[in-house]
């Protein structure tokens, strides 16, 4: 195993406006909170997550046992421990300080079975037991980028274990116009045991227009891309997806990203500069 990116003390900032608070990381926005509204999830590829996470056994929705890489502002957590009540979740976060200052200034939602454990993804992944998670959602970011040893075959191969033959892995990816470091993120997992892939983004995005966030969604089973399709546009986020089929051909023909051979999600550009003319 490559060793995780060091991480020392983080500066948390803590915007409030109303009834909503931005964690702020490193000068990077990392997550948005309203203690009023749990569901209110601001942020883009959050809302994308979501509707994902809403189209598994939606009637009613039942609980959902889900370990997430990278904890910050813990909004996702929060959001399911109200949408789907009584869901098992754990939270690998390395930074205790993050944590400490978000427990206290953020509390979490009555009944939650949120568990945070101070570690790293790769390190804490390897502490979980086979198919213990239906869903492992990947959200970590230090200093404005994916940690490169969370998105190697290698990694994906600890993801497979984690969440069996019937669970879901949801990753959350910056990339430049092209998205070529997508596609050996993808690569690498569908390598790695996850050979159903589909991406969603802000359709700018995936037309390679700018730079932003896209979600890939990767699963050993079959993915319902239409299902994923559908729920998008009722929820009209203005974001679209590249399916199933399209996504493996991609996949394919990009090098996966290994424990030798990774990288960091690319930094983002100067504001004025994340738009293709």
């Amino acid at each position: 195993m490559i060793p995780a990116t060091g991480r020392g003390p983080e500066r948390v900032d803590l915007h409030r406006a109303g009834s909503v608070t931005t964690v702020v990381v490193d000068g990077h926005p990392q997550s948005h909170v309203n203690l009023h509204d749990p569901t209110d999830l601001g942020f883009e590829y959050l809302l994308q997550l979501a509707v994902v996470l809403d189209t598994l056994d939606p009637h009613p929705p039942a609980p959902l046992s889900v370990t997430h890489i990278g904890g910050a502002g813990l909004s996702l957590p929060r959001f399911l421990a109200v949408r789907r009540p009584g869901s098992p979740q754990i939270v690998l976060e390395p930074d205790e300080t993050v944590t400490a200052i978000v427990r206290r200034e953020l509390p979490l939602p009555r009944g939650h079975r949120i568990r945070v454990r101070p570690t790293d993804g790769r390190s804490g992944l390897a502490g979980l037991k086979d198919g213990s998670a239906r869903v492992v959602v990947l959200d970590a970011y230090h200093q404005g980028r994916v940690p490169a040893e969370l998105t190697t075959a290698e990694a994906f191969t600890g993801y497979a274990r984690v969440v069996g033959p019937d669970g879901l892995l949801l990753a959350n990816l910056a990339d430049e116009p092209g998205l070529s470091y997508v596609a050996r993120v993808a690569a690498a997992a569908r390598g790695a045991g996850f050979p159903s892939l589909l991406l969603i983004g802000n359709h700018e995005i995936l037309k390679g227009r700018r730079f932003g966030n896209v979600v890939l969604a990767a699963s050993a089973s079959a993915l319902d891309d239409q299902a994923v399709a559908t729920a998008l546009a009722r929820r009209a986020l203005g974001a679209g997806l590249r399916d199933v089929a399209a996504t493996a051909r991609w996949a394919r023909s990009a090098r996966p990203f290994t424990d030798d051979d990774c990288a960091p999600s690319p930094p983002a550009p100067d504001p004025g500069r994340w738009r293709v003319r």
